[in-house]
């Protein structure tokens, strides 16, 4: 076992196509690699196990998540390194497999599987992995247990939606700060995590044209954020509705606090439930990513029918790069086992083409995808600033996930691997949007 850290370094050279360009150090106390560069510590061979068993990012998360996997010094670039040599290489193969036929592609992968290099890595991987090899380590207690049955029935959906959210509004009061908005900040020169929060939510209100006294719907409200800065600063009386029995209790404390229960009800309850329409605007941030492909027809024609003719609905939402074969796309198993459970992202084109079948017109639609880029690095550095009471209020492993998590998506949006837009649209009917002709009234700065 001698060396265990140069021998990991072959091993990722010969099974990813380049020498890594982190440095290595093992449980042994080997190090191998750049001397300068981030330190990826594997503490126990069980990781290796995890990834004999589960090859490629799910591997590595378990390993992550149990503290089998660390790294030292800067994680953004320790991150930046891995997983742009596994992004490239996994464009390389998609690329090939989508360019040949398939008995092709599938002698390919045969031949790759008997390459001499491959063979011998594959092989040292299970002796590195020591004679508990054969046996594979149960997954950490924080990964989603195994799911039966359709996607994004009402029961699933409440199980999928208390994984994420109800880890704890302590927790994410450590995380998300005062504001308590779990969506992308928009920024101006300078300014608080507090401050752009107040300025996202403000943004919205005015693309939806808030009167007082009208009628907002805020679907999937968190901790009631948008909902008082709706009722408090525009007179608009608003349904927050959410399936997280926790977000719902934190958003009613803070209603009472403000004095708006009379403006603001917050309610237990799924967007398909709802009927006690028409609304003049419906805001729906961060949530249609949890919705699904397969459904995301029925969200489009719900909300349609809770407008009133003229109401305008702002859908805040991630976005993916469109794939070369659409019906290949899988999602992130990594998210899927320990954030996001059943989430799935669309390409923005796909979101505004359903948006329209359902009857919307679309009148704007704007990209921020760099604001949430700064908004998610505040957000683990505020994590890792309360890194002990964040571990105390979760888990060990929790917070890892969290970390690690915030930390890779940052990246994500600051390479445009995935993208976040605000979209616009309105229940045209009879041709009146309602709309100014003049340059639009929320580009102007707001007061105060």
């Amino acid at each position: 076992m001698a060396d265990a850290a140069s021998r990991l370094t072959t091993l990722a050279e010969n099974l990813l196509g380049a020498p890594p360009s982190v440095r290595i150090r093992a449980w042994d106390g080997s190090e191998a690699g750049p001397a300068d560069a981030p330190v990826l510590v594997f503490r126990h061979p069980r990781a290796l196990r995890r990834l004999i068993w589960k090859p490629g990012e799910l591997g590595l998360a378990r390993g992550w998540v149990a503290g089998e996997i660390d790294v030292e010094g800067d994680l953004y670039e320790a991150l930046n390194q891995i997983s742009g040599l596994i992004w490239e290489r996994s464009k390389r193969s998609h690329r090939s497999d989508h360019s040949d036929h398939s008995d092709q592609s599938g002698r390919r992968r045969a031949h790759q599987l008997r390459d001499p290099r491959s063979a011998a890595a594959v092989a040292d991987l299970w002796r590195l992995a020591g004679p508990r090899a054969w046996l594979p380590p149960p997954p950490p207690a924080e990964e989603v247990r195994r799911r039966s049955g359709p996607l994004h029935t009402r029961s699933r959906d409440r199980q999928a939606i208390s994984h994420h959210y109800d880890v704890g509004n302590d927790f994410y009061e450590r995380v998300l700060g005062p504001s308590m908005v779990y969506s992308c900040a928009y920024w101006r020169d300078g300014g608080t995590l507090e401050e752009a929060q107040r300025d996202k939510l403000d943004l919205i209100c005015r693309k939806l044209a808030l009167k007082e006294g009208g009628r907002l719907l805020d679907v999937g409200c968190g901790w009631g954020s948008m909902a008082i800065h709706a009722a408090r600063e525009y007179g608009v009386r608003v349904t927050g509705v959410t399936l997280s029995r926790e977000q719902a209790a934190y958003a009613r404390k803070r209603v009472a606090q403000e004095g708006l229960t009379d403006r603001v009800d917050i309610r237990v309850q799924d967007y398909r439930d709802v009927k006690d329409g028409p609304y003049d605007a419906i805001s729906s941030i961060g949530m249609a990513e949890h919705v699904g492909s397969a459904q995301y027809r029925e969200y489009a024609d719900v909300l349609y029918g809770l407008l009133k003719p003229g109401g305008r609905l702002l859908n805040h939402q991630i976005a993916r790069r469109p794939e070369e074969d659409e019906a290949a796309y899988q999602v992130d198993d990594f998210i899927d086992a320990y954030v996001f459970p059943d989430g799935e992202l669309a390409p923005l084109g796909g979101t505004l083409s359903i948006l329209e079948e359902a009857g919307f017109e679309a009148r704007d639609v704007e990209s921020i995808r760099e604001h949430y880029a700064r908004t998610l690095r505040v957000w683990v550095a505020n994590l890792e600033s309360a890194w002990p009471d964040a571990v105390r209020l979760t888990s060990p492993g929790r917070a890892r996930i969290w970390r690690l998590y915030m930390a890779a998506c940052a990246l994500a949006f600051e390479r445009n691997r995935i993208g976040v837009n605000q979209i616009l649209v309105v229940k045209t009917e009879g041709g009146a949007s309602g709309l100014p002709l003049r340059a639009r009234e929320w580009t102007e700065t707001p007061q105060g």
